[in-house]
């Protein structure tokens, strides 16, 4: 088990609307390095894509969905360093899709998106033998 990090004070919120044409995952990492957030989550995200690109389970195969889906879940980890990201979209015919979300998420109309800033905690990234990824670790601030 790796080390529970905990801190008190007052989260702070980061509002953003996103319009037509903007990517979604270089968006929020534009704003994580604009503020320079050193651990943050996101805490809603509601709009629609006009197409998506997400990393499925294998690890390895991006695959591009080149329709309008709805946004019906985003979440992970945000920082200035790092961002890990999956995402649930939502088809016409209400079938649902996801996986980690990639650049060539096209913002359609809107997305409304707040991300969570955590006092007094900090991501740092650590090399994992066992997975083969630069994996996420937990610090103070």
């Amino acid at each position: 088990m790796d080390t529970i990090v905990s801190a008190s004070g007052t989260m702070k919120c980061h509002c953003l609307r996103l319009h037509r044409g903007d990517d979604l995952l270089l968006s929020i990492r534009a704003l994580a390095r604009e503020k320079n957030i050193r651990a943050g989550v996101v805490l809603s995200a509601v709009g629609c894509v006009s197409a998506a690109k997400v990393r499925d389970a294998s690890g390895v195969t991006v695959r591009a969905i080149d329709e309008h889906c709805e946004i019906v879940s985003l979440n992970g980890t945000v920082s200035a360093q790092r961002c890990h990201l999956h995402i649930a979209l939502s088809r016409e015919n209400l079938s649902t899709l996801g996986g980690h979300l990639c650049p060539g998420c096209i913002v359609n109309t809107t997305c409304e998106l707040v991300i969570g800033e955590l006092p007094g905690v900090a991501y740092g990234v650590e090399q994992d033998e066992q997975t083969g990824y630069d994996e996420l670790i937990f610090q103070k601030a």
